[in-house]
């Protein structure tokens, strides 16, 4: 009967830890579960995040393209600007230079026309 006793007593033992080991077991796989779920939340903050961050890059990306294409456009009309002022002053300076030509021209055929009126008269 001993045996018999003993031998309830070790399935007993064996059943009981048995289901201690099942609970541990479910106790581990809600923790897992639990553990996931956390998991997935701080992934998709994660994901979010990037999410939020592609959208600032982007945002900025497309206001740099923006204010380039102002700048740029700012630059060559300065540019085309200051191309034309300099063209007008050197055509200020052809047209000062062609009236100095003509007046030095002019003081020329005064000049020589003087050396021709004073020039004493040889044939006599």
């Amino acid at each position: 009967m001993s045996s018999i006793v003993l031998s309830h007593r070790v399935e007993e033992k064996v059943g009981d830890e048995a289901e201690s080991k099942t609970a541990e077991e479910e106790e581990e796989f809600e923790a897992n579960i639990a553990g996931s779920e956390e998991m997935e939340l701080s992934i998709s903050l994660i994901l979010e995040k990037i999410e939020n961050y592609t959208q600032r890059v982007s945002e900025l990306l497309e206001s740099g393209k923006t204010m380039i294409r102002a700048l740029s456009d700012e630059f060559e009309e300065k540019v085309v600007m200051i191309h034309k002022h300099q063209v007008e002053k050197w055509q200020e300076e052809i047209r000062e230079l062609r009236a100095l030509d003509a007046s030095n021209e002019e003081a020329n055929a005064l000049l020589h026309n003087a050396r021709y009126l004073l020039q004493p008269i040889r044939d006599n």
